[in-house]
């Protein structure tokens, strides 16, 4: 999956950017309390989403 389609898609279920890392860009959930990092790569394997998604709280993409 495209990096900027899986941002988008957090931004849609409610999560905030909170800051850039060394090489990645963190993400938190307010309605659960949960942050996750997403990686600065163009290409985001499936299983890597599907675990950034369970770690926020939020369902997995429907690709």
């Amino acid at each position: 999956m495209k990096r900027v389609d899986l941002i988008r898609y957090i931004f849609k279920q409610g999560c905030v950017f909170i800051r850039e890392g060394g090489n990645h860009s963190v993400f938190f959930n307010p309605q659960f309390r949960k942050i996750s990092t997403v990686p600065r790569h163009n290409e985001i394997n499936d299983f890597l989403v599907k675990k950034i998604c369970k770690d926020l709280g939020i369902p997995p993409t429907k690709k």
